[in-house]
């Protein structure tokens, strides 16, 4: 819970950066208590003015430094240098926002097809949950100040729930309480109300896959269990895991569209759990007609329709929302993987005629930003995790590969730093070694390690885990598209001329020789 010291940073850098600065004065210290903690509703929007400013310096940054980093084809780059031009300057386009920019469009739907790759190596995912952090932990509590609620300290909030999904964490992966996880994915969020949350998806290995109804009620319910027999399990689900409730007991649920529950609660009752024909399974919910008060409210009653479905174990240990799904159909696969990267929420939508797309003012306009997000990124917590890690492989043409330089370079020099490509030395690797043949482009990163500063490839010694990815190339592209095909069905190849050559025949175009491989078909197919 206590703060890093400022001097260690300023004696190795000399400066500080406006984050760490500001992590620096939120962090709890003994001694003299801080002013900036005892400022209640002050101390949210002190947080994120901060949050907001930080983050509009990067994007100052991106916005005037645009002309300094250009980009061009590399074969581009080749033609304009032997037709006598020199200066960089004048050539290339600019870009906008990068994917380097964590949030941005292009970081989003990196992101998202990373985690498709995971589908493509492991299968569909098994487990989808939600946790959502305890305002009333007793972790928070003890921690206030006097007079002080849980929404008076969002840093309290960030950090005990960082801590409370680390230890969640541990219990999944490592001592693996719902089965030995291969591959799994969580993106962090953050509610309108200003609490976090965090959605994870679970990949498990073949031997610890559910198939039945009866594997899945073994680690999910959704019944209020009975006050006698599970008195803590009883009161855990009526403060957590009850929907809403909605509809004729409040019409104006946050859920409530049309007159109608978004979340089609209640849900109908169910004497057993079965397959449905949605993503996910119909849980045993049985009609026991015993409805209780929830969190003793008399005038509100609950049944089993209106339960969350979750896990007693996970419930009970981490006392807090924790929704636990299984997806046993592939349909479920696009819909899990595109809602956990969604990106964030915004205040209103507005439409108007811009005569200058503007990537940074669409990422800026109508931003929404609580407290809590803002102290999560200001103590710099991680927002996405994915394990098995994923290298993305470049794709491109002989000598059109894309590069980035600064203007005032010469040509010529930008030419010879940029030569070798991860695509180039993928052939070289194969030209020098052996062993590197047998393995797909796609596979190779399973076992070379691409280092950035020399460009090479070597020979993975660490046990660390990571597959590849091939950057996904859209049909119209053409001759690209038809490299990309080829190179996830080819091994070992030693050059764009050994990808031509089909039965010692060199072909003029990659869409030839994928047809000649018979992975195209010709128009003259039936």
């Amino acid at each position: 819970m206590y703060g890093w010291d400022i001097n260690t940073t300023c004696a190795n850098n000399n400066a500080v950066t406006c984050r760490e600065f500001y992590a620096y004065r939120f962090q709890i210290r003994p001694g003299p208590m801080s002013t900036l903690l005892h400022g209640g509703r002050l101390l949210q929007q002190y947080g994120v003015d901060m949050h907001v400013k930080i983050e509009s310096h990067k994007l100052r940054w991106i916005r005037k430094n645009q002309e300094a980093l250009w980009a061009e084809q590399y074969q581009g780059l080749q033609d304009a240098f032997q037709a006598g031009e020199n200066y960089a300057g004048n050539v290339g386009h600019r870009t906008i926002l990068p994917s380097s920019f964590v949030g941005s469009p292009r970081d989003m739907i990196q992101r998202f097809q990373d985690a498709m790759n995971l589908v493509q190596k492991f299968g569909k995912p098994d487990l989808f949950i939600t946790m959502t952090c305890n305002p009333g932990w007793e972790e928070i509590r003890n921690e206030l100040l006097p007079g002080q609620s849980s929404q008076d300290r969002p840093d309290l909030l960030a950090r005990i729930f960082k801590a409370k999904f680390e230890e969640f964490k541990d219990d999944i992966i490592n001592k693996r309480v719902l089965g030995r996880v291969v591959a799994h994915v969580h993106v962090f969020e953050f509610q309108k109300r200003g609490l976090p949350h965090v959605h994870m998806l679970l990949i498990l290995n073949d031997n610890d896959k559910l198939h039945s109804p009866d594997d899945y009620d073994r680690i999910v319910r959704a019944e209020i269990p009975s006050k006698d027999d599970e008195p803590q399990l009883h009161s855990a689900v009526l403060r957590h895991m009850i929907h809403g409730p909605c509809g004729t007991q409040n019409q104006r649920s946050p859920c409530m569209k049309n007159g109608k529950c978004k979340k089609s609660y209640p849900k109908p009752f169910s004497r057993e759990t079965y397959q449905g024909n949605d993503s996910y399974p119909v849980y045993r919910r049985r009609d026991t007609n015993t409805p209780v008060p929830l969190n003793n409210q008399r005038n509100v009653m609950v049944d089993n329709s209106w339960v969350v479905p979750y896990n007693p174990w996970l419930l009970l240990k981490y006392n807090c929302h924790i929704n636990l799904e299984i997806c046993f159909s592939i349909k479920s696969v696009k819909y899990l993987y595109k809602y956990v990267y969604k990106g964030p929420d915004r205040v209103f939508v507005e439409v108007r005629p811009e005569p200058n797309y503007d990537e940074v003012q669409q990422y800026v306009d109508a931003r929404w930003i609580c407290a809590p997000e803002a102290f999560w990124k200001i103590f710099t917590f991680s927002m996405y995790r994915m394990y098995p890690s994923v290298e993305r492989l470049q794709i491109h043409l002989q000598n059109q590969h894309q590069v980035r330089f600064r203007r005032q370079q010469p040509i010529e020099n930008i030419l010879e730093q940029n030569k070798k490509t991860m695509l180039t030395e993928f052939f070289t690797m194969n030209t020098i070694d052996a062993d590197a043949r047998q393995y797909l482009y796609r596979e190779f990163p399973e076992h070379y390690c691409w280092n950035r500063n020399s460009k090479s490839w070597r020979r993975r010694i660490s046990h660390k885990k990571v597959i590849g990815r091939i950057y996904t190339v859209s049909p119209s592209e053409g001759e690209r598209f038809y490299l990309r095909v080829i190179l996830n069905h080819v091994k070992g190849p030693t050059g764009f001329q050994d990808l031509l050559t089909v039965n010692g025949i060199t072909y003029p175009t990659f869409k030839q020789a994928a047809e000649q491989r018979g992975l195209l078909e010709n128009d003259n197919s039936i």
